[in-house]
């Protein structure tokens, strides 16, 4: 793996000089862009829209239209701008995860310790173990300001960046039923089927099969195979009753209960 960043995590007065790496890859395959006409390759060129010719990298600069104005930007304004850059990631206080919405949860990161950082690293993994809490701390990555949590994990310490406030859109703008639409015997049916369905968490036990059922249909066509097109079989309830569909769902040991 290859470090994203290289610096080093501020615990009180300690400082733990860390590598940064990437914790997700991608499962999905990598497909190529092709012309139906003939299969030849898709490229994507930037392009003037005025004169219609190609524009090197280095020439292309950034705007922002501001009511009608192109402003245009350089590099001095964005360092004007930019979160002043660091290499520490300062811890600002230890919370519980629990209390962090599932919502603002973005990209998880390994954090692996340089050689002079192993005692101080493992130290503050006890810790976080020990206390059975997470680090809510800072630090910029690409000339952004990140906000992110520091965790314990199978004898690792994760970094998950998470979003600020302002990035989650306000749930107001949504039309939702009132709760007072739930009748009480629904409910009470509802609660038994989640009682049945319930079980421990498995990450083990999901794997991305669209993946690896997309990846036979490419090695079946290699072969010159004749491949078949599936049927989807949707079941639908005819009873709108919505008791009578809860009911249906539960088993008989289950429904006697409920």
């Amino acid at each position: 793996m290859r470090a994203l960043w290289t610096g080093a995590i501020g615990f009180g007065l300690v400082n733990i000089p860390i590598k940064i790496y990437s914790a997700t890859q991608d499962s999905s395959l990598d497909l190529d862009m092709l012309d139906k006409k003939d299969h030849a390759h898709i490229h994507f060129k930037r392009v003037n829209e005025h004169t219609g010719k190609e524009v090197a990298w280095e020439n292309i600069i950034k705007g922002y239209d501001y009511d009608g104005k192109m402003i245009v930007l350089d590099d001095k304004d964005f360092k004007r701008a930019s979160a002043e850059k660091s290499d520490l990631i300062e811890i600002q206080s230890f919370i519980k995860e629990e209390e962090i919405d599932s919502m603002y949860y973005e990209v998880p990161y390994y954090i692996e310790p340089q050689k002079a950082g192993h005692k101080a690293y493992a130290l503050l993994r006890a810790a976080l173990e020990k206390s059975k809490m997470v680090g809510l701390c800072s630090f910029v990555l690409r000339t952004k300001e990140n906000l992110a949590i520091l965790k314990a994990s199978d004898g690792a310490i994760i970094l998950n960046k998470i979003r600020f406030k302002e990035e989650i859109r306000d749930i107001s703008e949504l039309k939702l039923p009132a709760k007072s639409e739930v009748k009480p015997s629904e409910l009470k049916m509802a609660m038994a089927l989640i009682d049945q369905l319930q079980t421990k968490f498995d990450i083990d036990k999901y794997k991305d099969q669209y993946t690896s059922s997309l990846m036979k249909v490419i090695k079946a066509k290699a072969k010159g195979q004749k491949l078949t097109e599936p049927k989807l079989k949707v079941t639908r309830n005819t009873k709108k009753d919505l008791m009578d569909q809860l009911r249906e769902s539960l088993t008989p040991a289950k429904l006697k209960r409920a």
